[in-house]
């Protein structure tokens, strides 16, 4: 089976989740979905184990397998859809896909901090995008990311205007399939409450870590400041060996 059938099967099936097609929150047994899908049993088994990894079913022996309820009512906030682990092309936020608005695009010299996260020397360059993001017209995500020049040359204003991840995977044929992730509150500053539409008692919620290639190569050092009425931290943990 190759990647790309594999990853409509799973896609397919999470969208079918979230539409409420199963509304006993029972899936078919693999037979019945290899059927549906013209695809051997071993593509089912292997898409049905990516959504038991990402917490969105659950297998129960002798029962077969269930939507994760908890995951259900969470997915109308940040939902991963895709081979990309970008905002702009694999989150949706109450179904709906993030504008992008452009605030400022510009080489800067790495800093220690940078040159740690994204194996840089002393003397290297990143690019600084500095975006919000708004859904509907409303702003819920200011994003600073930082992407090193010797890694993707040539990134123009407009490149960064859309889906950077999209225009790597388009034209490098790489996907960011890793990050490491902090996520954390602090009390707002003057910019949050400027641009998040926050007051100066509100908090911001922070996301900030190391976006890497399917290569492990470091592409992206990103902070991510959120109102705080989108943050929310979902895990899922398996001490099992399934």
């Amino acid at each position: 089976m190759s990647e790309a059938i594999y990853v409509t099967v799973q896609a397919d099936l999470k969208q079918k989740i979230y539409n409420g097609d199963f509304p006993d929150l029972k899936l078919p047994d693999e037979r019945t979905l290899a059927a549906q899908y013209e695809v051997s049993r071993s593509s089912i088994k292997r898409a049905l184990n990516v959504l038991v990894q990402q917490g969105v079913i659950f297998k129960k022996r002798g029962s077969g397998t269930f939507v994760n309820p908890l995951y259900l009512k969470n997915h109308d906030l940040f939902q991963h859809e895709g081979s990309n682990l970008g905002v702009s092309d694999s989150f949706r936020v109450d179904g709906k896909a993030p504008s992008i608005e452009l605030l400022d695009f510009q080489v800067v010299p790495a800093t220690p901090v940078q040159q740690q996260a994204l194996f840089l020397n002393d003397g290297d360059f990143v690019y600084e995008i500095k975006r919000l993001r708004r859904l509907e017209g409303v702003p819920f995500m200011i994003e600073r990311g930082y992407v090193p020049i010797n890694v993707l040359p040539g990134l123009n204003k407009e490149i960064v205007s859309g889906s950077v991840y999209e225009y790597v995977e388009n034209t490098k044929n790489r996907a960011v399939t890793k990050s490491f992730m902090t996520i954390m509150a602090e009390p707002s500053n003057a910019e949050d409450q400027q641009l998040l539409e926050l007051s100066d008692k509100e908090p911001v919620g922070i996301m900030e870590g190391i976006f890497f290639m399917d290569d492990g190569t470091p592409l992206e050092f990103s902070n991510m400041r959120l109102h705080y009425k989108y943050l929310r931290y979902n895990a899922f943990v398996s001490i099992d060996s399934e």
